[in-house]
């Protein structure tokens, strides 16, 4: 067998995105839901995360359904997430096509999910900068909601807070849902993931908060 014959066939790669800000004091906050499913995606696969030498960010890697899946938690604070996630895809070879995001929304009520094959950042500074270095609205996103604040409440304070005590009892099934979500992503597609995650209809919201 030449060597065309022997290296034709390549596997898939994809890589998984998780939004937040690193550092304990953001650990278990709302704008951190993203940072949280891929780290219980990731024990999921017992894929430990490590640091990067030329990525700012953590990284972990896993050979899951036949494909190469990535992860990754950009370590650049919240407003600079498209750095680390454009290194990574450069250093990698990945399109826009292989990556899914993972991030918090305020426009949804908390405890509901939405995944999207491409659209606007929906007023998300984490989304917004991947979507400036990447270049392109079209790639997959997973919106978790985490409600809005109450009226005359402030969001950039209100999705740095931690979750309320009536909250946090329903939070670990949230984010088991969400993995749950990623893993069909990976496995089966865009189309079958929508199909079984967005239940509730979308209420044209996404462009009406302000910028967090």
């Amino acid at each position: 067998m030449g060597d065309k014959a022997r290296f034709s066939k390549t596997v898939e790669s994809r890589l998984i995105v998780g939004l937040g800000n690193p550092g304990r004091d953001y650990e278990q906050t709302r704008h951190n839901l993203g940072f949280l499913v891929i780290r219980r995606l990731a024990e999921r696969y017992d894929m430990r995360f490590r640091s990067g030498c030329l990525i700012k960010g953590l990284m972990t890697e896993g050979r899951i359904a036949g494909k190469t899946l990535y992860c990754l938690l950009p370590m650049t604070h919240m407003n600079n997430s498209g750095i680390a996630v454009k290194q990574f895809m450069a250093k990698k070879g990945l399109g826009s096509g292989d990556l899914l995001v993972v991030c918090d929304d305020l426009n949804l009520d908390l405890g509901q999910i939405r995944i999207r094959s491409g659209g606007s950042d929906g007023g998300h500074n984490g989304l917004n900068s991947v979507i400036q270095h990447v270049g392109t609205q079209k790639f997959a996103r997973l919106r978790m909601g985490i409600g809005s604040p109450l009226k005359g409440g402030d969001a950039a304070t209100y999705v740095l807070e931690g979750f309320k005590r009536e909250e946090t009892k329903n939070i670990g099934g949230f984010i088991d849902q969400a993995a749950d979500c990623c893993g069909v992503w990976l496995e089966e597609g865009i189309n079958k993931a929508m199909d079984q995650f967005n239940k509730r209809k979308d209420h044209g919201k996404d462009d009406n908060r302000s910028k967090i």
